[in-house]
């Protein structure tokens, strides 16, 4: 099988590397060899022609329009751990929602966001890797902007005595 693979690959690529190749073959030929899945695929080439006028040819197994559109986007989510001032910080871009949408759930190291707000959904679970306290949670919500503060849990040191040898 890994022979398979690795000729499989190689035959691909330098097929790519010439510089006249059709991608549409490409595709249509690694479709015919039975992928695993049936990817969604899509794009453009641009070329200058003979002429001096651009040459835009598309290639794919679907058009823009016919994308399939999921009603529930992911939203973009940045951490931040601020050792200094012992919290961590979840900065959530969530556009065209009102804060009285935004549902927040926080169990077991993971943080669950959704929104909901005519056409806009978001939706999405942050586990949060340092130990932090749920009950000290805070949430604001401006310009699309959602910023969650948790405080961090100082971890106990092992307690135990110093024991003399006499």
């Amino acid at each position: 099988m890994t022979i398979f693979f690795d000729s499989e690959f190689d035959r691909i690529f330098k097929k790519m590397s010439n510089s006249f190749f059709d991608i549409d073959d490409i595709f249509k030929e690694f479709k015919e060899n039975g992928s695993a899945s049936d990817p969604y695929y899509y794009g453009y080439t641009m070329t200058v022609g003979p002429d001096g006028k651009p040459v835009v040819q598309e290639y794919g197994n679907i058009k823009p329009d016919q994308l399939p559109d999921s009603d529930t986007r992911e939203p973009l989510v940045d951490t931040i751990v601020d050792e200094k001032e012992k919290v961590v910080k979840l900065i959530v871009e969530m556009p065209g929602v009102e804060k009285t949408d935004v549902k927040i759930v926080v169990e077991n190291k993971t943080v669950i966001l959704s929104a909901e707000h005519d056409k806009k959904k978001y939706h999405v679970k942050v586990p949060v890797q340092q130990k932090i306290d749920e009950n000290s949670a805070k949430a604001s919500y401006k310009n699309g902007v959602l910023e969650i503060v948790f405080k961090l849990i100082e971890e106990e040191k092992p307690k135990g005595k110093t024991v003399e040898v006499e």
